[in-house]
């Protein structure tokens, strides 16, 4: 088997937010290249008899996405066909898209140099060779382990989490998920109806009906999302009746709307970049029930404030803001 590697050079501090923009259009599993140094944390979790020291840190990053050849197929321009995200496409057409959204970005954050380079590749099993590195672990009492492991004795009183990220995001180590996750705690109930814009792998909404929640809702922009969803569901034992799925963007699509219904979520979350969320809030503030709770994250900390405003100018009112690291969650309350 074939791919096609799209290889960008940037700078770490903008490595969560390219990722995060890339996977909108269609790119997943990035493989990270940088010299910043492990966290203890990151050692336990990831690494074996890693090497104490490491080459000095220089702030550069490089990100790499592989998307699948289509054997044997060229188009009318004699390039090979690609797959992303379960139709065709051409080196050409993802790296033009890439280029764009980079370019966007550079209007409001440093992506240092943000060159792409492509090469193909052979042979490798990139969607599973990532295993090797994620292993269970805990947020509070809660034990999240993947399919692979098993649950030890000492952690057999421990809330078990079951999760294959797989293609999509969405593993629970990540600091924006961790402040959802804590906020969800905070303030599901057993009449909770939630709605989770995102969803991606659904461990928001599946923890959510594991808190306690009576029912959840899930939207995502990826189709890739809805198999990721199903099966961490089964994993769980959640039943279809209580989380629904639904493809398609809420933002723009008055179908999707429609479709999730109105003033019927007594909690929104919505673990998304703080861009997005600007122009989530005014159009998710209908599908919210009057003293409804509305979750953000994945706000990086020089954007809480553009947030912040957001969520005020839809006439919500703040309630909390919480960070960890670099990045924020804001919780907010409809009040009529």
């Amino acid at each position: 088997m074939k791919w096609m590697k799209f290889k960008i050079k940037t700078i770490t501090d903008a490595e969560d937010v390219i990722i995060s923009t890339l996977y909108d259009i269609g790119l997943e599993g990035a493989q990270i290249e940088d010299k910043v140094p492990l966290t203890a944390l990151e050692k336990e979790q990831m690494f074996v008899d890693i090497l104490p020291d490491g080459p000095e840190d220089d702030g550069i990053a490089y990100l790499s996405f592989f998307v699948e050849e289509k054997e044997g197929e060229t188009g009318e321009d004699g390039c090979g066909r690609l797959i992303l995200g379960g139709e065709e496409t051409t080196a050409d057409v993802i790296l033009e898209n890439v280029k764009r959204e980079l370019e966007d970005l550079r209007c409001f954050m440093d992506i240092g140099e943000g060159s792409v380079s492509i090469e193909e590749t052979e042979d490798i099993d990139w969607i599973n060779n990532w295993k090797q590195y994620f292993h269970q672990f805990t947020i509070d009492d809660v034990l999240v382990i993947p399919s692979w492991e098993e649950v030890e004795p000492e952690d057999t009183d421990k809330m078990i989490l079951h999760i294959d990220p797989g293609t999509a995001f969405g593993t629970g180590m990540h600091d924006t998920t961790q402040l959802c996750i804590r906020a969800l705690r905070k303030y599901i109930t057993p009449k909770t109806t939630l709605l989770d814009v995102g969803t991606g792998s659904g461990i928001l909404a599946i923890l959510s009906l594991m808190f306690g929640a009576k029912r959840a809702v899930g939207t995502d922009l990826d189709p890739c999302a809805v198999d990721a969803v199903r099966e961490n569901m089964e994993a769980n034992g959640i039943g279809p009746d209580d989380f629904t799925m639904m493809i398609g963007n809420i933002i723009t699509e008055k179908e999707v709307q429609d479709k999730v219904g109105y003033e019927c979520y007594d909690i929104v979350v919505a673990n998304i970049l703080a861009e997005v969320l600007v122009n989530l809030t005014p159009v998710i503030v209908h599908q919210l029930k009057k003293g409804g709770i509305y979750i953000t994250s994945g706000i990086i900390d020089d954007k809480e404030e553009t947030v912040v405003k957001a969520v005020e100018a839809a006439g919500l009112e703040v309630l909390e803001v919480n960070c960890q690291g670099e990045w924020v969650s804001v919780t907010a309350r409809k009040n009529s």
